[in-house]
């Protein structure tokens, strides 16, 4: 079994990978062509390039992208504007877009508000307007009567997932960018299913690119034959497209409507220390257990559900009563996602209104830090006000160029205050924002451009819950196994600076 899916699996890489040359080569034989038609083509092409870069300036969207699309149409007249209908203005995106809205939509039944929640939480000062923000425009509604506990490092997870899922009865929900074989998800398949055989109803979303190097087209099908309900999201096809880049980057699990897992572990075994190559892998999830679920379970049902789905009685996947929670657990959580096709950044304007709104402190893990100018001030601005801001990132990344990339906005936000740890022992893979012993976020969404514009993410925003403090604590315990820089890390010469300026243009379109 497992050669013939390494054999599809290799066969199916190579062939997408000629498709795009074949594709890209095409291009550039239509303009380099000495013939007549190619004369006119050279002419209408550099017109194009023109009309799109009027188009991009006055188009509502991130300034950053702006910048990068029309500095590439500039350096290259010919192919920019072509490259950019070639990936954005297809049918297939519009449609894309349109069903995945639609479904969207549909999926609303699970996201009704609890009344008077949120008037509750009027006295809670400037978190108040985040709460709001997230409810009443992003459309995820305020929790109480949950349990939220902070699982750092994967392994912790890993632990409490089996035990949750041993406990199955009615259904598992698994939504994962990344499932490779080995260790941790051979366990998780095992229980998977023995449950389905019992009569549970299993479901598993995987990522197609994230999956891509682990899985063929057959492993679906193996899946299914076991009893489990799979679907492959946004299939990777050898097309130019933009939508190519809309991953489905979550990582969701959810028990019977009682109990719901989210945070930055994929289900491989790097995320559990079992094998990772960049040292000790520090990785964090959320457990939540009660009311919240259900942001959960609709949340999972957006990308689930395909056009021309059956209808199902939804009223099945409602939580269940949690009678061994404590009488009234602490503070207040919204499990929120963020997606790509709408023009609401939720992402980012939860993490930028947790800045804005700090007075004391802002700690933050991530593995990736490259950011806008709306992000980059507000940290900036943060720090110049007397606000202790600290970023912890990995001194060892998994991805050179980004790393890179990373580096070139260490100088400037150095010298405006910000305080910036490098993970010695490992990799930090972590994605936690907390403030003021107040608020935190859990989730999936990393401070980068692919993560706060281009994918699918999901994250908890959590007010004085116990998670709070325990996301705080972690922080603190392993700030002493970084190591502190200074601008004298930063130091660069001529050349070094202009390839760090150039990275920083192109930020937005790796």
């Amino acid at each position: 079994m497992k050669r013939s899916w390494l054999r599809a699996l290799v066969g199916r890489r190579i062939v997408i990978f000629l498709l795009l040359i074949l594709q890209a080569a095409l291009m550039v034989y239509i303009v380099i062509s000495s013939s007549r038609t190619s004369q006119i083509i050279d002419v209408s092409l550099r017109l194009v390039s023109a009309f799109v870069a009027l188009f991009m300036i006055n188009r509502e969207m991130n300034a950053s992208y702006k910048l990068a699309w029309i500095f590439m149409i500039l350096l290259l007249p010919l192919f920019g504007g072509l490259f950019y209908l070639t990936c954005v203005c297809q049918a297939s995106t519009r449609r894309f877009k349109k069903d995945v809205t639609a479904i969207d939509a549909r999926c609303k039944h699970y996201l009704k508000p609890e009344p008077d929640c949120l008037n509750e939480l009027a006295d809670a000062g400037k978190a108040v307007s985040t709460a709001r923000y997230l409810q009443n425009c992003a459309g995820f509604p305020l929790c109480k009567d949950t349990e939220t506990q902070f699982l750092c490092p994967g392994e912790r997870f890993f632990e409490a997932a089996l035990r949750e899922l041993e406990q199955a009865k009615r259904y598992i929900f698994l939504e994962y960018y990344i499932i490779r074989d080995g260790e941790m998800w051979n366990a998780v398949l095992e229980i998977l299913k023995r449950k389905a055989a019992e009569g549970v109803d299993v479901r598993v979303l995987y990522d197609d690119f994230g999956c891509f190097l682990s899985f063929s087209r057959r492993y679906r099908r193996y899946l299914q034959e076991c009893g489990i309900k799979c679907r492959v999201f946004n299939s990777f096809r050898p097309i130019l497209t933009t939508v190519q880049n809309n991953r489905d980057h979550r990582k969701i699990m959810v028990i019977d409507g009682r109990v719901g897992f989210t945070g930055g572990i994929n289900l491989a075994d790097e995320y559990i220390n079992r094998d990772s190559p960049l040292g000790h892998w520090k990785d964090a999830a959320i457990l939540l257990r009660g009311n919240a679920v259900k942001n959960l379970v609709g949340i999972f049902f957006s990308l689930w559900y395909r056009r021309g789905d059956a209808p199902e009685d939804e009223t099945l996947f409602l939580p269940e009563p949690c009678g061994a929670l404590p009488e009234h657990p602490e503070g207040y959580c919204i499990p929120f996602s963020d997606s790509p096709m709408d023009r609401e950044s939720v992402g980012e304007r939860v993490y930028l209104q947790m800045i804005n709104h700090a007075t004391r402190y802002i700690d933050i893990a991530t593995p990736y830090l490259v950011i806008d100018d709306g992000v980059m001030e507000a940290l900036t601005a943060a720090a110049k006000g007397g606000i202790d801001v600290r970023v912890m990132v990995p001194a060892r990344g998994d991805n050179p160029l980004v790393q890179r990339t990373m580096r070139s906005y260490f100088r400037r936000l150095l010298r405006a205050g910000v305080k910036l740890y490098e993970y010695t022992p490992g990799f930090v893979h972590a994605k936690t924002i907390v403030t003021d012993d107040e608020c935190a976020v859990v989730g999936t969404i990393n401070f980068d451009y692919r993560s706060l514009y281009l994918q699918f993410e999901c994250g908890v925003w959590m007010y004085k819950t116990a998670a709070v403090a325990q996301v705080r604590d972690d922080f603190l315990k392993d700030l002493p196994r970084c190591r502190a820089l200074s601008e004298a890390d930063c130091r660069k010469n001529v050349f070094s600076g202009l390839v760090d300026e150039i990275l920083r243009l192109f930020a937005p379109l790796m």
